[in-house]
């Protein structure tokens, strides 16, 4: 078993039904993107954009996917 202290652990969830990603940075930051590269962009590029860019936990995504 390994030992998680002092590990970074970075989270990307979609949000189911829509075209939208929740990306979750180990400081308890998080962001909403269309695209994953820029999602991973914006973690690893920690602490920069991560002040004033957290997401309202009571907002919905605004877009939906559209059917094929």
């Amino acid at each position: 078993m390994s030992d998680w202290a002092g590990e970074r652990l970075y989270r990307v969830h979609w949000l189911p039904g829509t075209d939208i990603l929740r990306g979750s940075c180990h400081c308890g930051a998080e962001r909403l993107a269309e695209e994953p590269i820029e999602l991973w962009e914006w973690l690893l590029a920690h602490p920069q954009g991560h002040q004033g860019a957290a997401v309202p936990a009571s907002e919905p995504p605004t877009r939906l996917a559209m059917p094929a």
